[in-house]
C-alpha cells in the first residue's frame, strides 16, 4: 500500500507541473502575438478633396412691398354719396372707385356760364360802340380820348369774358373730379371713407396695392456696404410661398447706414410669380463674389482640435493631421484657404474619433 500510494502521489505531482508549464508559456507568447500585430485600423469613410467654386454670400432676412402702393384721394371737397368698390377688391385702372356730390360745382358751372353770356353780349355792343366812335372821330365830331375811353372798355370786357371761361373750365375739371377712379391696376387694402361722410380736398379714401412688380427691402450688415450694387442678383425666398425661390434684382441701395441696426437697405424688385403679397417676410441671399479652383471638403471632415481646425489625410494607412483654415460653407462643404491640395485623400465618417498617426481603414460609406 505504501508503495501504491507513493506512485499515485508522483504521478499527480507530475501532471500538476506539466499544466503550469503549459499556461506559463501560453501566456508569455501573448504579448508578444499582439506586439507583432500591432494597433487594430479604425474603420473610416473617406472623400478626395475637390476643387471647385465657391459663392460668397450674405444673407438677410427683410419685408415684401408693393412697388406702387398709391392713397387715392380726394381731389375736390364734398359728400360722399357712393362707394364702388371695398377692402379686398380688385380694381383696374380708371375703375370708379368713389363719387362726391357735384352739386356745389354744377351751380359754379351754370354761374359761368352766365357770366360768359353777359360778357358775350357786352362785348359785342362795345365793339360796335368803338366802331360808330371811330367814324365820329375821323369826322371831328369827338376827340381821340373818347374812342380810347370806349376801346378801353372792350379790352376790359374781353379780358373779364377771359376770366369767366377760366371759372367755366375750373367749374367742370371739379364736376369730373367728383368722380374718383383707381389710377392703377391692384388690390383695394384699405377704405378709408364712408357714405354720407364729408372729405375735404387731399382726404385719403382708398389705399390701392400693386402686385405685379414687388419690392423687398433688405437690411445687410455695414461691412458689405462697399460690395453691395445695384445689378446685383438676389435669390428670395419667403414662407408665404415655401415652394418657390426667385431671383430679384437689386436696384436701390439707401444712401445712408442706419443709426440702430448699422445695417445698409438694399431694394431689390422682382416680377410676382404669384402667392408673393405685400407684407410678407422674405430671406435674401446675395451672391457678392465667386472664387474658382477653391478647395472643397465635406464638412465632416473638418474638426476642432486643440491646434485649430485639422482634417486627416490618408497617407500609406495612416491618418497624418493637418491645421487648415477653413473659409466658406456651402452645400455641405468646407472651403479650405489653406493647408490642404485639391486631391488629396481625407477622413470623413469617423474623424472626430482620430489622432495624429492612427491607422486607419477606408470602408465605403
Amino acid at each position: 500500500m505504501t508503495r501504491r500510494y507513493r506512485i499515485l502521489l508522483t504521478t499527480a505531482l507530475a501532471l500538476a507541473l506539466g499544466g503550469t508549464l503549459v499556461a506559463c508559456g501560453t501566456d508569455g507568447d501573448a504579448p508578444a502575438q499582439n506586439a507583432a500585430n500591432g494597433p487594430r485600423a479604425t474603420a473610416v469613410g473617406a472623400a478626395e478633396a475637390q476643387a471647385g467654386t465657391v459663392r460668397l454670400t450674405e444673407r438677410s432676412l427683410g419685408t415684401v412691398t408693393a412697388k406702387e402702393a398709391p392713397t387715392v384721394g380726394a381731389e375736390v371737397a364734398g359728400r360722399v354719396l357712393r362707394l364702388h368698390a371695398d377692402e379686398g377688391d380688385q380694381v383696374r385702372a380708371g375703375q370708379l372707385l368713389a363719387e362726391l356730390d357735384p352739386g356745389d360745382y354744377r351751380l359754379a358751372r351754370d354761374g359761368a356760364r352766365a357770366e360768359i353770356a353777359r360778357l358775350e353780349t357786352l362785348i359785342e355792343n362795345q365793339r360796335r360802340q368803338v366802331e360808330r366812335n371811330r367814324e365820329l372821330l375821323a369826322e371831328n365830331f369827338i376827340s381821340q380820348s373818347m374812342l380810347d375811353d370806349t376801346e378801353a372798355q372792350l379790352s376790359a370786357l374781353e379780358r373779364q369774358l377771359e376770366g369767366a371761361r377760366a371759372e367755366h373750365a375750373r367749374a367742370e375739371r371739379d364736376i369730373a373730379r367728383t368722380r374718383i377712379v383707381s389710377p392703377v391696376d391692384g388690390t383695394v387694402e384699405e377704405r378709408r371713407a364712408s357714405p354720407g361722410e364729408w372729405v375735404g380736398t387731399g382726404a385719403p379714401l382708398y389705399r390701392i396695392s400693386t402686385d405685379q412688380v414687388l419690392r423687398v427691402h433688405l437690411p445687410f450688415p455695414e461691412r458689405v456696404a462697399t460690395r453691395l450694387r445695384p445689378g446685383l442678383t438676389v435669390e428670395l425666398a419667403s414662407p408665404a410661398a415655401p415652394e418657390q425661390r426667385i431671383d430679384g434684382t437689386i436696384t436701390e441701395l439707401r444712401p445712408s447706414i442706419g443709426t440702430a441696426s448699422r445695417a445698409v437697405t438694399v431694394i431689390a424688385e422682382f416680377p410676382n410669380p404669384g402667392g408673393w403679397r405685400p407684407g410678407a417676410s422674405v430671406t435674401g441671399t446675395v451672391n457678392l463674389s465667386e472664387r474658382a479652383d477653391a478647395v472643397l471638403v465635406p464638412e465632416l471632415a473638418v474638426v476642432q482640435r486643440p491646434a485649430g481646425y485639422v482634417v486627416y489625410v490618408i497617407e500609406e494607412g495612416r491618418a497624418a493631421q493637418r491645421v487648415v483654415r477653413p473659409g466658406q460653407r456651402q452645400n455641405g462643404h468646407v472651403e479650405i484657404l489653406e493647408g490642404l491640395q485639391a486631391g488629396e485623400r481625407v477622413v470623413t465618417d469617423g474623424a472626430g474619433f482620430l489622432t495624429d498617426g492612427a491607422p486607419v481603414r477606408e470602408v465605403s460609406s
